[in-house]
């Protein structure tokens, strides 16, 4: 059948979503979090999140198999044409295709929402281990991301330091008179 269909996230989604992300917290240091948050907490997150930004999951013959959101980049109002964007496929999903879908479909309704610049914080290792590798970083290049910093053993997980790198795409062209970005649950802000 391999029916794929990317929709916007449900709350009724969160104990899935969370079991796809408690594997990230528990057995890798893809997640900086030392604890997986419990379902209510989860919850409030994604309810956080809706209220300005997209949620989006990923199917797979109607089985949630990914998810992925923007968030706010810095949180000031003159930030307000950038997000930062977070992804996580279930761990025996990877490498089909299934995350590219899911971060294109989130671009482009990030672009019709007036945002310029994507950004994603990236768990970096400076050499590979059962913990970290450097997939999430080859994904984002792959998909048009450049690097643009690495903070130096900055996260500390599983008894190894981690190095941290920022990744940029632009999607929009900047003008001096750039319209502020108006979205769900958004106010206009003087800029």
């Amino acid at each position: 059948m391999n029916t794929v269909t990317v929709r916007d996230a449900r709350l009724e989604d969160a104990e899935r979503i969370l079991e796809i992300y408690a594997h990230y917290v528990k057995n890798t240091a893809i997640s900086f979090e030392y604890e997986v948050p419990t379902l209510s907490e989860f919850q409030n997150r994604m309810t956080n999140t809706m209220k300005r930004y997209p949620y989006l999951v990923i199917e797979k013959d109607g089985i949630i198999q990914g998810y992925t959101y923007a968030g706010p980049f810095v949180g000031r109002a003159a930030y307000g044409w950038s997000c930062e964007l977070t992804i996580y496929l279930d761990h025996t999903a990877q490498k089909c295709g299934l995350g590219r879908k899911l971060y294109e479909t989130l671009e482009d309704r990030l672009f019709k929402m007036g945002f310029l610049n994507l950004y994603a914080c990236i768990g970096y290792p400076e050499t590979e281990d059962e913990y970290l590798n450097r997939n999430s970083a080859e994904f984002h290049a792959h998909l048009g991301f450049s690097m643009v910093g690495k903070f130096y053993k900055c996260g500390y997980k599983s008894g190894r330091w981690y190095h941290m790198v920022w990744m940029e795409k632009i999607i929009g062209e900047h003008h001096p008179d750039q319209p502020v970005p108006c979205f769900p649950g958004m106010g206009h802000s003087t800029v």
